[in-house]
This record gives structure tokens, C-alpha cells and sequence, in this order.
């Protein structure tokens, strides 16, 4: 699926009730000119697909929390969460369920442990992949998100109506 794909989904009404926002967390480990992505197992969204080690913000952590346990669960790696730099923000309305989401990427300075596939019953597999080669089956907002990262940019909307 290619970033092209991603198609507008129809927002709600807008009103005076301020927004409620699911919040992701995605860790871009990158290797020279590669990055590391999963191949989602047993998910309720985008099974089969690449995706980066990802997650969502639980109530009472903050954003930083949030991604150092992700990275902990699903790669065995420890990040202090001074050691996350923010490379990219996504504001995603979703075209399934029309939620708006808000997707932060973070790329870590430095991390502790051995890289490893900790979570195998929702990860079939992680891989390296080059920037300019990423799979066809990608998570199109990730893709989307890379090739921001990769042009420097910090912000982007995906779904929105034009």
C-alpha cells in the first residue's frame, strides 16, 4: 500500500466539546540508511503489515513513558526517556472509525539491551529495511511518516479532508 492510498475519511461534526485524541507512540530505530521495522501478527489493526515498534499512550503516563515501555515490551531495549528525541507528529483522522489520532514519532539517542523480537505472539517478524526501499505492505501513514523524517520535516496531516 503506498501513502497515495490513504484515503480522507469524513470528520465528525465539529462542535464546542473539546477533541479527545488517541495518542501513538512509534520508536524509528534507523542503522546507516535502514530502519527497523515489525510485521504485525495477530493485531486488530493492519495484521500482515510493516510497521514501526509502536504503541499508545495510557492514562496516567506521560508521552515519553509511553514510548520507553513500548520499546521495553516489544524490543527487550531500555530508553531513558531524556535520551527520545520527537522527529515527527502525525495528526491522522482515521478512515476506519473516523477518530482523530495523533501519531509521535521518536527516534532514541542512545539504548541499553540486545534488540529483540520480545512480544513473537503480535510480531511475526523485525527487519531491517532501507529508507528508499521500504515493503509495499507498510502501514501507510508509517510510510508516510518516513518519507517526512527523511525530507526533515516535523508535522504532518493525513486523512483530512483538503
Amino acid at each position: 500500500m503506498n501513502p497515495e492510498d490513504i484515503r480522507p475519511a469524513t470528520p465528525p461534526a465539529s462542535g464546542s466539546e473539546p477533541l479527545t485524541l488517541v495518542v501513538g507512540v512509534h520508536l524509528v530505530l534507523t542503522e546507516a540508511d535502514r530502519v527497523l521495522l515489525g510485521r504485525r501478527r495477530n493485531t486488530s489493526y493492519a495484521a500482515g503489515m510493516w510497521h514501526l515498534p509502536a504503541g499508545h499512550m495510557e492514562c496516567g503516563e506521560p508521552v515519553t513513558r509511553s514510548m520507553t515501555r513500548e520499546a521495553e515490551e516489544e524490543l527487550g531495549i531500555t530508553i531513558a526517556e531524556h535520551d527520545l528525541l520527537l522527529v515527527h507528529a502525525l495528526h491522522l483522522l482515521d478512515t476506519d472509525d473516523g477518530r482523530s489520532r495523533l501519531q509521535l514519532f521518536f527516534r532514541p539517542t542512545r539504548y541499553k539491551g540486545r534488540l529483540r523480537n520480545a512480544e513473537p505472539h503480535k510480531c511475526g517478524e523485525l527487519r531491517w529495511w532501507p529508507l528508499d526501499g521500504l515493503p509495499g505492505d507498510i502501514v501507510p501513514y508509517t510510510a508516510h511518516a518516513l518519507a517526512g523524517i527523511t525530507r526533515g520535516s516535523t508535522l504532518s496531516t493525513v486523512g483530512w479532508p483538503g
